[in-house]
């Protein structure tokens, strides 16, 4: 049975709606999928229901973007409750400071003189959770750019002339909102972190797995995250961190296919420490 549970729709930075990722994998032969969309559960519900149609597991979570000393710790969050009041909250809140971060990064791109406007960028979004890869789909749409990364590279990425901070939670908030909300925080591909000194202080901190099959990860860095987890008692998950076409790399889905032990693994873990009602879902009694 194949897995992939790491993966994003148009609710966020994925250029795919949540009903066309759920088919897709499908027709792969897919068995169980993530939907972690980055800061925002606005797809889950979508990709749930058309999950149960076509008779494809879909495992509810999020992605929080998180800094700690100084550098960024993406944490997942598994089988979550994602109509928990405090999660919402948080995510409107984000969505809000994204909303002024896209505002801010256009009038940087304006002031160099590129002819691209919020709307258009708010538009491409359609009402998800906004972010720089929707501003770089845009300049590499209208032919300021070559490809998606070089739109990074040249302007969007940290330090380059339209980069702008937005509003965080730290890795300490983003791991008590997830068991807030029923679900399970994992460490997302620990080696883009580029920091293995800070792992340790980020298992203190709570979270319960780590993501060591990921799609950067070469095998060497695979090996190695797997001993640090079973050193330290955590879930392992992986997962391909698919944004669909037009993004970096293109379309991951299909790429990377895992075991099932992970998904049961993960919910033997959910169901031996949270006994609080949940939403209710097919994947809640699947095997």
């Amino acid at each position: 049975m194949a897995v992939d549970l790491h993966i994003h729709t148009d609710a966020s930075d994925g250029s795919l709606s949540p009903e066309t990722v759920v088919k897709k994998a499908k027709d792969m032969d897919y068995d169980s999928i993530a939907i972690t969309d980055h800061d925002t559960v606005n797809g889950l519900e979508e990709a749930i229901k058309i999950g149960d149609k076509v008779n494809l597991e879909v495992i509810p979570g999020i992605e929080f973007n998180t800094k700690l000393d100084g550098y960024e710790v993406h944490i997942l969050g598994y089988l979550i409750d994602y109509k928990n009041n405090d999660l919402l909250k948080e995510s409107r809140k984000i969505k809000k400071s994204r909303v002024k971060r896209v505002k801010e990064i256009i009038k940087k791109l304006n002031d160099i003189g590129f002819d691209i406007s919020a709307k258009e960028v708010f538009d491409l979004s359609d009402g998800g959770s906004v972010g720089r890869s929707h501003v770089a789909r845009i300049l590499k749409n209208k032919g300021y750019v070559q490809s998606f990364s070089e739109a990074f590279d040249k302007y969007l990425a940290v330090d380059k002339i339209a980069y702008v901070n937005r509003y965080r939670l730290t890795t300490k908030e983003a791991i008590d909102l997830i068991e807030k909300a029923n679900g399970i925080p994992v460490l997302a591909h620990p080696g883009l972190i580029n920091n293995d000194d800070l792992l340790d202080k980020i298992v203190n901190l709570g979270i319960k797995g780590i993501e060591a099959y990921y799609y950067e990860h070469n095998s060497s860095e695979t090996k190695k995250y797997v001993e640090y987890a079973k050193n330290n008692n955590l879930l392992l998950t992986a997962g391909s961190d698919d944004h669909g076409p037009g993004n970096k790399d293109g379309m991951r889905l299909g790429e990377m296919k895992f075991d099932y032990k992970l998904v049961s693994e993960l919910k033997s873990y959910h169901n031996s420490h949270f006994n609080a009602p949940r939403q209710e879902s097919k994947y809640l009694c699947r095997n």
